[in-house]
């Protein structure tokens, strides 16, 4: 299936141009529709973030496409058999880019600074924190936390300079981001773009990269490009060198350039349909499901994805152990079943194939992002609905304005949003009563699901007890029908190979500092 797009018309000297006058060691990367809008790079209090983080910042620790753990600023580190401490060993030499040492006192002061932020949980069972000495540091557990390493994993836990971030207070992350890793942050414009350039002092890289030392880029300008077609065609054109995420529509086309490398790694993705459980008609749980059972996965995978990635049928991404619920859980396409609980809930078809209850027709609120890929997947999803009696009116928000839409928490009903996570805790995040309006934005607010919460998140001693406490509360997430899943995306990114060579394993869940460390400019 092939997407219209708006060409901006240049001459031909003038694309020449583009491509040709690009300094040498310098490149040009976008973020498209999925990334865009993030307002700070303050990893600590951030709720998004997107791909140039992991350049700014190193993390204790990282995690590999295959899950598993390898050394970053922590060079080893071993827990007891209670899971009541961890020790962490650092890596020596390792410096912010503002020229501050990195140690264990500055873990000391990190840790604490999540407390109040929405990202505590990620060391809520941290009690304190024990300065061994100048390269190790201890963590005193209130109770055994067999996912933190994880959490210390996610792009959230990058480490900033204290010095910095204390001086800075409520403007560092945005006049300033200062960490450790590969590229110092140049100049931050929101909503339009970051300039990165080298960290010459860097020869800390994990061996996730061949290259252990400075990057081979000198300068990275990340550009967040909101329509994918116009992303596309600045590739094509030399506009910039790498995208970070490629809509599948066009990856015939980008196959098709000579000059144009794509790459496809296992996705960390699930796209889906949030229902506002407190906002009628959707407090019923019959309207909910049926509006879930309208999804047809399937179609959408086939028609709008082109068979790449995978349909979904549960929350979570299906390479983890707790996405393999009991089969009755999983919501698949079943209009019959849909039509039947719509009937059953007192909604009758009127003569324009909307149903209608009490003399209020069925006619809903069904938002997204800006896009190209949401836009065009939130008009297949209205169709759908109308299909057993949904009508369904659209609005599209700005993606840096639509968290705040969501936060009034009564005006939204159903929307078409994705996230991107490695790990069941996931499921907190966007169902946790505590979180209603956004993230939770399917305002759920549920006694046995706020049980099945605290079990999962505070109880699970060992890592088996954890999968099964998830996997629980992931069942009962999908048999409130708080939402509808839709499509798990592949993570594609494509390159020029005029302007860069890339390894060819990408090492990690994404692509990241790992990778970028190992990119070469071909010019």
């Amino acid at each position: 299936m092939t997407l219209p797009f708006r060409v901006t018309v240049l001459s031909a000297a003038a694309l020449l141009g583009a491509v040709v006058s690009a300094p040498a060691q310098e490149v040009t990367f976008a973020i498209t529709a999925r990334e865009v809008g993030t307002p700070s790079y303050n990893p600590i209090t951030a709720t998004r973030l997107n791909s140039a983080n992991s350049l700014i910042y190193d993390r204790l620790v990282l995690q590999d496409a295959d899950q598993s753990f390898h050394p970053s600023l922590a060079a080893s580190w071993d827990q007891t058999p209670d899971g009541m401490q961890w020790t962490f060993k650092l890596r020596p030499g390792v410096k912010f880019h503002d020229g501050e040492p990195f140690n264990a006192k500055v873990i000391e002061w990190w840790v604490p600074k999540f407390a109040g932020t929405e990202n505590a949980d990620t060391v809520a069972k941290v009690d304190r924190v024990e300065v061994v000495d100048d390269l190790t540091v201890r963590f005193h557990m209130k109770a055994p936390d067999p996912n933190l390493l994880f959490n210390l994993a996610s792009s959230f836990m990058g480490i900033p300079s204290p010095k910095a971030y204390e001086a800075l207070g409520d403007k560092y992350g945005v006049t300033a981001a200062v960490g450790t890793g590969p590229f110092k942050m140049e100049k931050f414009t929101v909503g339009q773009q970051t300039v990165l350039v080298r960290n010459d002092d860097f020869t800390w890289g994990s061996d996730l990269s061949v290259n252990r030392g400075p990057a081979k880029i000198k300068k990275i300008t990340v550009r967040e490009i909101p329509e994918d077609s116009t992303a596309f065609l600045e590739l094509q054109t030399g506009g910039v060198d790498l995208l970070y995420t490629v809509p599948v529509d066009f990856m015939p086309r980008l196959k098709a350039e000579k000059s144009v490398k794509v790459m496809t790694i296992p996705g960390t993705e699930i796209v889906y349909m949030p229902i506002n459980t407190q906002s009628a008609p959707f407090t019923d749980i019959k309207v909910r499901a049926a509006a879930a059972y309208a999804i047809d996965q399937k179609s959408i995978w086939q028609s709008l994805y082109g068979g790449v990635g995978n349909t979904a049928n549960g929350f979570l991404i299906s390479s983890l152990q707790e996405a393999k619920v009991d089969p009755k859980f999983a919501i698949s396409y079943d209009p019959e079943r849909s039509k039947k609980l719509l009937d059953e809930a007192g909604w009758k078809v009127g003569p324009d194939g909307i149903r209608a209850k009490d003399g209020a027709r069925l006619q809903v609120k069904l938002w997204t992002s800006n896009g190209t890929e949401f836009k065009r997947l939130v008009e297949v999803v209205q169709s759908q609905l109308k299909a057993v009696g949904f009508a369904a009116d659209i609005t599209i928000f700005d993606a840096s304005t639509i968290n705040a839409q969501y936060k009034k928490k009564t005006e939204h009903q159903l929307a078409v949003r994705s996230y991107s996570w490695t790990n069941a805790d996931i499921i907190d995040w966007f169902f946790a009563a505590r979180r209603a309006g956004y993230p939770n934005v399917s305002l759920l607010d549920d006694p046995k699901a706020e049980e099945l919460n605290v079990t999962a998140m505070t109880k699970s001693r060992t890592w088996d007890e954890r999968v099964a406490n998830f996997k629980a509360y992931h069942e009962y997430i999908l048999s409130q029908y708080a939402f509808a899943p839709i499509y798990e995306p592949a993570n594609v990114f494509a390159y020029s190979t005029r302007r860069l060579k890339l390894p060819e394993t990408i090492r990690g869940t994404r692509l990241t500092s790992q990778t970028i460390l190992d990119a070469q400019v071909s010019n």
